[in-house]
């Protein structure tokens, strides 16, 4: 018999994006048991909206975070299975009745989670970029999994009751479904992700949102609550190979800054410069979307690159930059997408690129640690060749190229993270999460 599935959704301003998920719902070949919309304290129209679709509509009472949200909707729900989705994704019509499927198959599986799809609604690149690699990490990762996703995540409602639920302490949007993944991992508890289960993902993101979420709600508080349980799953974002890259990253920073001190512009200007040509797509991509802050960089970094080039005689950087920029530009403003012509001008400006990028290196200074930066450099891009080829095969060589600076950035930030985490693990200053408190068992979930 097919379990009741009752969806459960937290929702602060979702405005449009709330409407939308409502109607993927009320269009899904399988039709939820109940659906249950709780209000984080929203200061839009969403209770308005949620309850023009006749959903059960709940309230935090204030704003408190999504892991409150989620556990009222839990407590009031009455089907066999809890359906956790984000409040800005859409399901498709069969989403439902595969997770139905697969709880039926096997009546040992106690959560199961999906993955978005390679569409995002947003078609700009930082949330182009930010879908396609959730969507690789989840599609390459093991059924078995080690952890739990609530933006597409559904678990039996005894299991979740038994557990106590989210561990209301993340009062932001952050790891507070990992966090109960790690405690039914630990507890020995089946949990399975389905790469055949996805989801539409609707949120558009941008540079600072980026660097915010990757930061704050996921590098810092994952590291953690690594540090915390001392588990470090190699599934996920903690591959053995994400490990290597972020351990690469820090000598590849320390390098860095050595050269920089040392060599000064003489080392800064051709790093610039292949990163201005790397990020070529991404520029033109703000200026389509008429962003004056990414505009406005573009100009003053090619400017800077520019007037250095011109002062210290490395004229062929200026003429390099130039060209790969405004071969980009004509390709993007003359090229009909997705045409062969698009397909083939990418791979012949792709070969450019990485051309140039290779005749700016001939002025780094001869130096055995900048060498030792470039061998660095070459081996992260090695080791995560798969993610760029994946990048390159859904949306253009283009795309990878200018993808390859916000994965170091990502890994960055994660290195930063887990220092920090570090440190303040080795003060006592971590809150300790419900993962390891030994009241745990007892944790109840509740309503305001």
């Amino acid at each position: 018999m097919a379990p009741r599935i009752s969806v459960v959704i937290p929702v602060y301003n979702g405005g449009d994006f709330l409407r939308q998920c409502l109607e993927s719902l009320a269009q899904s070949a399988e039709r939820p048991f109940e659906t249950i919309v709780i209000d984080d304290g929203s200061t839009d129209d969403s209770v308005k909206i949620a309850k023009e679709f006749g959903v059960t509509v709940l309230s935090t009472e204030g704003r408190c975070g999504p892991a409150r949200a989620r556990n009222i909707g839990a407590k009031v729900a009455n089907g066999d299975v809890l359906f956790f989705v984000d409040s800005d994704v859409c399901v498709y019509p069969e989403t439902l009745s595969s997770i139905a499927i697969e709880f039926t198959r096997d009546p040992k599986v106690d959560a199961i989670m999906g993955s978005y799809d390679r569409w995002p609604s947003a078609q700009n690149f930082m949330s182009q970029y930010r879908n396609l690699m959730h969507h690789y990490v989840h599609q390459q990762s093991k059924r078995d999994a080690t952890t739990f996703w609530a933006g597409c995540g559904s678990i039996r409602r005894n299991v979740f009751m038994e557990f106590g639920g989210f561990d209301e302490m993340y009062r932001s949007p952050a790891i507070e479904d990992i966090e109960l993944g790690y405690r039914l991992a630990a507890a020995g508890r089946k949990l399975i992700l389905c790469s055949n289960i996805q989801v539409k993902h609707l949120k558009r993101w941008g540079l600072r949102s980026t660097i915010k979420t990757d930061f704050f709600y996921r590098a810092l508080p994952w590291s953690e609550l690594t540090l915390q349980s001392g588990s470090m799953p190699n599934d996920l974002n903690l591959r053995i190979s994400q490990r290597i890259s972020v351990a690469l990253v820090c000598v590849l920073g320390l390098l860095g800054a050595y050269l920089a001190i040392s060599r000064g512009v003489y080392f800064l200007l051709p790093l610039f410069a292949t990163f201005f040509i790397l990020l070529s797509y991404y520029w033109l991509d703000g200026s389509k979307g008429k962003s004056r802050a990414v505009m406005s960089l573009m100009v003053v970094v090619m400017a800077a690159i520019a007037v250095f080039a011109y002062v210290f005689h490395m004229l062929l950087i200026i003429a390099m930059v130039a060209l790969a920029w405004l071969a980009l530009f004509a390709r993007h403003r003359y090229a009909y997408p997705y045409s062969v012509w698009h397909r083939w001008t990418g791979t012949v400006i792709g070969i450019y690129c990485l051309m140039a990028i290779g005749m700016i290196w001939i002025y780094l200074p001869m130096h055995p640690l900048g060498t030792a930066f470039l061998i660095v450099l070459l081996t992260l891009i090695m080791l995560n060749k798969h993610f760029y080829l994946f990048l390159a095969g859904e949306r253009g060589k283009m795309f990878a190229l200018a993808a390859i600076p916000f994965h170091l950035l990502y890994f960055l930030f994660s290195a930063a993270a887990f220092m920090l985490a570090l440190i303040r693990h080795r003060l006592g200053m971590i809150e300790k999460p419900t993962a390891i408190r030994p009241e745990a068992s007892k944790a109840k979930v509740t309503t305001p």
